[in-house]
């Protein structure tokens, strides 16, 4: 394919050839832009938190029943099967999420290639592999895994609006991957709404009776909302609906807000590292670079990305740069045919200056949060002698690393420790209560952290330090960073290890 300008871009060959080329440069970006992460096991706590419950997934536990979480089962089938895949499940997982982030990639260059040259469409494409290490989607966060679906929603939709084939099978595929999307996020739902309201507008732009018009939605929306009814039927055939209707359902009513200076702060974080994109979509005005035969596509996509930034927003949480990672994929393809006009040297140091960043992001949240060398050293001071371990503050893939068995339903240490789920109403029992029920099974090791979490619960970590005070010993410091201490604590009395903090610091609130 040609460029705009009618030259051979820079990977323009038609044919399986020029898709493998394309294919296996992606990948390589891919895999080194990722290469960093693939030894450390401990890179983000969800992540760590889904490979467990994948892991006690193929050993018999039920999400919502055994363990609890708010995530759909599509996203921790997922971890299950690269589990399963052999090894400590890290690299496994890791691997799995690449070839989800190659295959985004992937259509993103073949959709972007439909606005913009292949200039534009390459670029595109590793930029949206480079743009996730400054998101912390560097490994297997939800978005990882469901914007190839989206990207699948959306390429379908496309076809239907340039009538490249029916309508009503077209709005088939993209319904039915906007369904096994939403069950690996909930969020995705607004997207998913907005293509069906296209696919509407497009029957009735076909002049398409209302009677069939209503038999297609209904057919639809069947489609995007079998694999949630599946779940949950699965559930209640084994008497288990209640659960996986507060674990998917109720239980997200029950989560209180964060500090909204703590949001602002995260929302400004997130505009910083999607203004490089919105600087050269709002200056670049892609839109005015369409041939107007496909300007009806492009309406598509500015669509989407204008529900996908509204999604984003009203669903309110900031606290990670990962919220807005949604974004990228949608802006990334609006973006392609301003990649088009510029210049090589241009295009050479821009997707420099965002690799570098991503490494350098890289490196700087290991070195915050420790690493390979840092969780490991957790684990051996944590591999409790007899009882479970209970991380109440720490790392969720400490439960893998010392092969302890679970103390307790709530095992992601934000159920228990944080203010925003300290109800029943949010997580289905009191949780001072269940701190008292797990401390009271005698835990082999406790791990917590240092310094506090200014949001944390004080009324858990009121029982939780009574508890340490009376029948345990700091047994061990591990630095994870320059301003961060795992501290693993075990039965029975003892000395705190030199360099611990002191015990007039650890007692200060956070």
């Amino acid at each position: 394919m040609k460029d705009a300008q009618g030259r051979q871009g820079w990977t323009g060959q038609g044919g399986w050839a020029g898709r493998g080329a394309v294919l296996l440069l992606l990948s390589i970006i891919a895999l080194v832009a990722r290469a960093q992460t693939f030894g450390n096991p401990v890179i983000g706590f969800d992540e760590q938190f889904y490979l467990l419950v994948g892991d006690r997934t193929l050993h018999g536990a039920l999400p919502y029943v055994d363990i609890f979480d708010r995530k759909p089962i599509g996203l921790f089938l997922l971890y299950a099967g690269a589990r399963s895949l052999g090894g400590d499940g890290f690299l496994a997982y890791k691997l799995v999420a690449a070839g989800f982030v190659i295959a985004t990639a992937y259509g993103v260059q073949q959709v972007a290639r439909r606005f913009a040259g292949a200039k534009g469409g390459i670029v595109a494409a590793i930029l949206y592999i480079l743009w996730l290490n400054l998101m912390e989607g560097e490994g297997g966060q939800s978005p990882v895994f469901y914007n190839a679906l989206m990207l699948a929603a959306a390429a379908a939709v496309l076809r239907a609006v340039e009538g490249r084939g029916r309508l009503f099978a077209q709005g088939a595929v993209a319904m039915a991957a906007v369904g096994c999307a939403l069950q690996i996020k909930y969020s995705v739902l607004p997207e998913g709404v907005a293509f069906g309201c296209i696919l509407l507008w497009r029957g009735w732009r076909m002049r398409v009776s209302m009677v069939r018009l209503a038999g297609m939605a209904s057919g639809w929306i069947a489609l995007a909302l079998l694999p949630t009814v599946m779940a949950y039927g699965v559930y209640a055939a084994m008497g288990l609906g209640s659960a996986w209707l507060f674990g998917n359902v109720l239980s997200v009513g029950g989560q209180a807000a964060r500090p909204f200076v703590d949001e602002l702060e995260g929302l400004a974080a997130c505009v910083g590292i999607l203004s490089p994109l919105i600087v050269a979509i709002a200056f670049g005005r892609p839109w005015r670079r369409v041939p107007a035969e496909a300007r009806d596509g492009f309406g598509v996509l500015l669509i989407w990305l204008t529900v996908t930034v509204a999604a984003v927003l009203l669903y309110g949480r900031f606290g990670s740069p990962h919220y807005a990672m949604p974004i990228v994929l949608p802006a990334v393809i609006v973006a392609a045919p301003v990649f088009d006009r510029w210049r090589r040297g241009w295009i050479v140091a821009f997707v420099f200056v965002i690799a570098l960043a991503g490494q350098i992001v890289l490196s700087l949240s290991e070195r915050a949060k420790g690493g390979a060398a840092e969780a490991m050293a957790v684990a051996r001071a944590a591999t409790p002698a007899g009882g479970c371990l209970y991380v109440y503050d720490g790392y969720p893939a400490l439960y893998m690393l010392t092969h302890s068995c679970l103390p307790s339903r709530w095992v992601f240490p934000g159920h228990l420790n944080t203010r925003d789920e300290a109800s029943a109403a949010a997580i289905g029992i009191d949780p001072v209560a269940e701190i008292r029920r797990i401390l009271a099974t005698r835990p082999g090791a406790i791990v917590d952290d240092y310094p506090r979490f200014a949001f944390g619960n004080p009324a858990t970590r009121a029982v939780l330090r009574d508890l340490l005070a009376r029948d345990y010993h700091l047994a061990a410091c591990v630095p994870t960073g320059p301003s961060r201490v795992r501290l693993v604590y075990r039965p029975g009395p003892g000395k705190p290890p030199a360099g611990c903090p002191s015990a007039a610091d650890l007692d200060q609130p956070a």
